[in-house]
């Protein structure tokens, strides 16, 4: 029996303290895991309402407002199913894979993601995943987000998968980010120390919390500075879901384009009319956070050797990088 799409219904209503803002931007802001340009689909598809009226996506928030959207899902098929989706592998042998992440892609199934993930397209080519995870999550040994970029560590072997997951609890692995961040540091490097904790404000998003959460810490290091973003690396001490970017937004450098954590407001000193275009034209670049997974190094269980690979950034922040230079020259 073939499965039926059905809808899930998802209701916001607009506070009194809420700030006029476009229809798209706010619910691109509001659901995890949503761009701007897959809400204006929504949007289109008539499949979007404020207080029981179809609007655009340029219609302008208001208190009050409520808000309506409906999106399409299909149930959570019996079987991961193999695709034939393209993958860019960097290292291969008989025991694990190494594999090159492009936005836009979940790695494993989940609510709302049944299909296209990397994990389908890893079954199309290879049989050979490891089983120490669930059936959705096949030789998966850590994650990077749907709009995270970079290296991915797969396991073939169910022994292999056991050690190299090891060495990530453990710490031992070589894990070096590259993001592009709002403003500019006063500090050349420094860390972030703070524990992550669901936001009580919004349970679908994280925040550094006092009192509650784990304990995580991030080490950072300036690349390069422009006029409205510097080029940062990033190492972890330890391992959290969306730490880079939640530590990064607490210190008030948000990573540039990021949805959910402040990436897509315009800082203080942005608000004059031609500084507020030249840095929207800059926004317009990249339709996600600007974080890749750049470096990635561990032991090989087998054969003891230590491998290290290293991947070129994404041409969407290369782009935005170069017209960062172009802009500052422009400014200054």
């Amino acid at each position: 029996m073939a499965n039926i799409i059905t809808e899930k219904i998802f209701k916001f209503e607009i506070t009194d303290g809420q700030k006029r803002e476009r229809l798209d931007v706010y619910l691109a802001n509001s659901m995890e895991n949503a761009t701007r340009s897959r809400i204006q689909q929504l949007i289109k598809a008539d499949l979007v309402s404020v207080n029981g009226k179809i609007q655009k996506p340029n219609y302008q928030i208001m208190p009050k407002d409520i808000i309506s959207l409906a999106i399409p899902v299909s149930p959570r098929p019996d079987k991961v199913e193999a695709e034939d989706i393209p993958i860019d592998i960097v290292f291969e042998d008989e025991y694990l894979i190494v594999v090159n992440k492009p936005a836009g892609m979940v790695v494993h199934p989940a609510l709302g993601n049944w299909t296209g993930t990397m994990v389908h397209a890893l079954l199309h080519h290879t049989q050979n995943l490891s089983d120490v995870n669930d059936e959705d999550r096949p030789g998966i040994v850590h994650r990077l987000d749907k709009d995270t970029t970079g290296l991915l560590l797969v396991a073939k072997d169910p022994w292999v998968h056991s050690e190299l997951a090891k060495q990530f609890a453990d710490r031992t692995t070589e894990r070096e980010y590259w993001a592009i961040c709002w403003g500019r540091f006063k500090e050349p490097e420094g860390e972030v120390i703070g524990n992550i904790a669901r936001s009580k404000k919004d349970r679908k998003i994280f925040a550094v919390s006092e009192t509650d959460g784990k304990y995580c810490e991030t080490h950072y290091s300036v690349i390069e500075e422009y006029e409205f973003a510097s080029l940062i690396k990033l190492k972890l001490k330890t391992g959290r879901t969306h730490q880079i970017r939640v530590h990064m937004n607490h210190i008030n450098h948000p990573i540039f384009g990021d949805y959910i954590y402040n990436g897509r407001v315009l800082k203080a000193g942005t608000n004059l009319p031609k500084i507020n275009q030249r840095v929207n034209n800059l926004l317009s670049i990249i339709d996600r956070q600007a974080l890749h997974a750049k470096t990635l190094g561990f032991t090989h269980p087998k054969t003891g050797e230590k491998l290290s690979f290293d991947s070129e950034l994404p041409s969407d922040m290369k782009l935005l990088i170069e017209k960062l230079k172009i802009t500052s020259e422009e400014i200054n």
